[in-house]
Formats: C-alpha cells, sequence, structure tokens
C-alpha cells in the first residue's frame, strides 16, 4: 500500500471511472475518492459513460463529472492523457460500454476497487471484495488502508454514505454487517445530516415519475405465485407517456419482491438500442449466474442486471420460457 500510495501522489493526471448507468453508489464512491485525491492538490476528473440520475445532483462536484457520451472527445483526450485510472464499481471493461476499448488501450497504471463477483483480469491492482456491501465502503477501507482516514471530511462522508445507502437498500440487504455501520457511524460522527441525504435520494420525485410507478404496478405487473416470480414490462411508448428521465425506474425492480412468496422479480425496459432487464431476488434465489448465463450481464448474488438486442416481445417469451412460466 506504501508503494501504491507514493504512485498515487506522483501521478500528474488521474481519471475516476465507473459503470454504465450510473446509480448512487457508482456517483457516491467516484466522489468520495476524488474529494480525497484533491486534497493532495492532484489534477483528477471523474468520467461517466452516460448520465446519472438528477436525484444525485445535491452531491458536492457532481458539475464537474465528464458524460462521455455528450463529450466524446474531451473524454477520450482524458483517458488517453491519463497516467493513473480508478475503475469504480465495475468487474470489467464491457461495463463501462465504448469507453472500455479506449481505457484497455490506454497505458495508465489500472486500479479497480469493486465488489461485483467474478472480476476481469484488466488492471495492474486490485482492492475487490464480493462480500463487501458497496464499493463506497470500500473506498473508506481503501483510504484506510492508505494510512489517510483523518482526510476523510464530511463531504467525503456525505458522498460514501449516500453509496452506502442506496446499495444496501438503506441497510436492508444481507450485505449490510456490523462494519457497515460502523463506517456510516464514522460519517455521522463527522456532521453529515442522513435525514437529508435520505430525503434527496428517495423524497424528491416528480409526479411524472410516480404516475409512471402506478401504472406500472397496477397494469404492468404480473405474478406467478405458484412460481414465486414476478415481472415488470415497460415499452419505450410507455415510458414517453410519463416523460421518462434517467432514474424514475430506480428501485421499481423490488416492488414485487415484497410480496409475500414472491423470490425472484424482474424488471424488462425498453431502451433506445437494446432491451434492459433487472433482476432481484432473495433467500436461496441467486441471480448473478442467471443474468450472466442468458442475458449477457452480471452483477451480486441477489441484484444483477442484463441486456438483449431483441425486440421487448422476444425478451420477455425468452425470460418467460427460462422461468418456466410458459
Amino acid at each position: 500500500m506504501t508503494e501504491l500510495k507514493n504512485k498515487i501522489l506522483s501521478s500528474k493526471n488521474i481519471i475516476i471511472t465507473t459503470h454504465k448507468s450510473p446509480d448512487g453508489d457508482a456517483i457516491g464512491s467516484s466522489l468520495g475518492l476524488y474529494h480525497f485525491l484533491k486534497k493532495f492538490d492532484l489534477n483528477v476528473t471523474i468520467i461517466v459513460p452516460d448520465s446519472f440520475p438528477s436525484f444525485l445532483n445535491w452531491m458536492e462536484g457532481t458539475s464537474e463529472i465528464v458524460i462521455h457520451e455528450k463529450n466524446e472527445a474531451f473524454s477520450t483526450r482524458l483517458i488517453e492523457s491519463s497516467d493513473l485510472a480508478f475503475s469504480l464499481d465495475y468487474n470489467g471493461l464491457s461495463r463501462i460500454g465504448e469507453m472500455g476499448k479506449i481505457l484497455g488501450n490506454s497505458k495508465s497504471y489500472k486500479i479497480l476497487i469493486d465488489h461485483h463477483q467474478n472480476p476481469e483480469s484488466f488492471a495492474d491492482f486490485s482492492f475487490v471484495d464480493t462480500n463487501c456491501s458497496s464499493t463506497s465502503q470500500l473506498i473508506y477501507e481503501f483510504i484506510e488502508k492508505l494510512g489517510e482516514s483523518s482526510k476523510i471530511s464530511k463531504n467525503i462522508g456525505e458522498c460514501l454514505y449516500c453509496g452506502i445507502m442506496t446499495d444496501t437498500g438503506s441497510f436492508k440487504y444481507p450485505s449490510t454487517t456490523d462494519r457497515t455501520h460502523e463506517i456510516a457511524a464514522s460519517f455521522i460522527k463527522l456532521g453529515i445530516d442522513v435525514s437529508k441525504i435520505h430525503n434527496e435520494v428517495y423524497d424528491t420525485n416528480s409526479e411524472d415519475r410516480l404516475r409512471l410507478i402506478g401504472f406500472a404496478l397496477t397494469e404492468k405487473m404480473k405474478v406467478f405465485h405458484e412460481l414465486g416470480v414476478a415481472h415488470i414490462v415497460l415499452s419505450q411508448e410507455e415510458l414517453k407517456r410519463f416523460n421518462f428521465k434517467k432514474g424514475d425506474t430506480e428501485g421499481l425492480v423490488n416492488y414485487p419482491l415484497s410480496i409475500n412468496g414472491i423470490k425472484f422479480s424482474a424488471l424488462i425496459t425498453e431502451k433506445e438500442n437494446e432491451i434492459s432487464l433487472s433482476f432481484r431476488s432473495k433467500d436461496h434465489v441467486y441471480v448473478n449466474e442467471f443474468a450472466s448465463k442468458h442475458f449477457n450481464g452480471g452483477g451480486h448474488i441477489y441484484a444483477a442486471g442484463g441486456r438483449e438486442t431483441t425486440t421487448l416481445t422476444e425478451t420477455v417469451e425468452k425470460l418467460e420460457k427460462l422461468l418456466k412460466i410458459k
């Protein structure tokens, strides 16, 4: 860690990257690390493949994030000119879309910090714990191992707390441990306002988003009690009807899983160029392998995702056949 610390501190151009469709943990961990590195007066830039939900904009530093799909030339130059690159919250270069090839071809020293299963061997240094609650928790532990815990400030704590909170489902998922709560408590001691953070993330819905959720649950949710399975399917037309914005379906896949007896839930949404699938499960039903084997995806044991390039109808038929619904 001493050697790694020296390498980080001697770097002239550092980039922090995270996965497509960045969530609370992706943005929270990236900003937490960003603010930490800036304390050493390092030149640091966060680059994300595409836009992130507006309910994360309250975190300090979001306005500085470079979005690749909106500024490809600038983003590419930053990646190519970097001498050190952090890969946060993803286990393979394919998870960052077009950026993956650019980063893979770059000469930068690559540091992977992640908690997803089956990490690929693309990094020069890996700090991975698949049992950890979140990448944000790992960023805290990474800073700790660098011997720089005293540098963790209130704004770093806010970002990392947001990442931990969202990736643990507000501390309810099995990955939440006593260590997770200890780290969260240390942020509270720094003065973060946990009520405000929760409100910013969960209680700033637009009317359109609430109506979309209501429509999805009343009109689009199908429940197969005998199989312990449920799914929600949303087309582009339906999403547009409710003025869909990035993040509007965040957490929607969890609702069917709260039905008594349901152990597998899927959300299938039609995007412009592909079909997106999100899976959640509990008890002894594991979705990571299912997503990886059948839908070009992956993730965690109880939370995973995938994608298809066929039609929405064909994707639903494939899923239902695999689940023995038909």
